[in-house]
């Protein structure tokens, strides 16, 4: 049949084959399969393992991903049919190429390099997204500290529009005066106690303090 393999490497071949005008309406098939010697002892098309299928248009092709330093065996029939002998041939692939290797560990470097600097990136917006975040929440606890603090003040100015006084001075009379409120019931408590336990004649000032005294019992009598 004349097929031949040429510009033959470690991972790639060219094969080449004479038109057949009985594949005219249809396609032309290659079946080639490695290691032919040990595997198998005829040409029947159960044991190839790859098959690639070429318009009629064609009368060459490139098989790729081949295995370095092996034995190949190659057919080229018409539509997928049981090949022969005169319709196959033999190669051998060569070692690897070493600039296969270095663009090889390239590719490598660089699909690394790639997923690094995505995971970076990533990482980096996740940092950026977190930072913005607790500074927007800092800057709208300020603002509703800023606003209470605003209604505070309206709240005084209009305290002290409405009576005439302002809003500290009064609450300093108020606190003033629960105090001495706290006083007066402190000093008749110890005059009632002095009253209970004692029996001795009273002066002026403690007569004030027992009359304070019996108010607060009045006061108890009545609720």
């Amino acid at each position: 049949m004349g097929i031949s393999v040429q510009n033959i490497t470690g991972n790639t071949a060219m094969v080449f084959w004479p038109s057949m005008s009985s594949c005219a309406d249809s396609f032309y098939s290659i079946m080639y399969q490695s290691n032919w010697n040990t595997m198998m002892s005829d040409y029947s098309k159960k044991n190839f393992q790859k098959e690639e299928r070429i318009p009629t248009s064609r009368t060459f092709f490139t098989i790729e991903n081949l295995t370095p330093l092996t034995t190949y065996i190659l057919c080229v029939t018409c539509q997928s049919a049981t090949p022969s002998s005169d319709q196959c041939t033999n190669f051998h692939t060569l070692g690897q190429d070493p600039s296969t290797k270095n663009s090889r560990k390239k590719d490598l470097a660089l699909g690394i390099w790639l997923t690094s600097s995505i995971l970076l990136v990533i990482i980096a917006c996740i940092l950026i997204y977190g930072c913005l975040h607790i500074w927007w929440r800092k800057r709208q606890e300020m603002a509703r500290e800023q606003n209470v603090g605003h209604n505070e003040k309206i709240s005084r100015e209009a305290w002290t529009k409405d009576n005439g006084v302002p809003m500290e001075i009064y609450e300093e009379t108020e606190i003033s005066e629960l105090r001495e409120e706290n006083k007066k019931e402190h000093v008749c408590i110890e005059d009632k106690q002095l009253n209970m336990t004692t029996n001795l004649p009273l002066n002026n000032k403690e007569d004030k303090h027992l009359k304070c005294t019996n108010n607060d019992e009045v006061t108890d009598d009545l609720n």
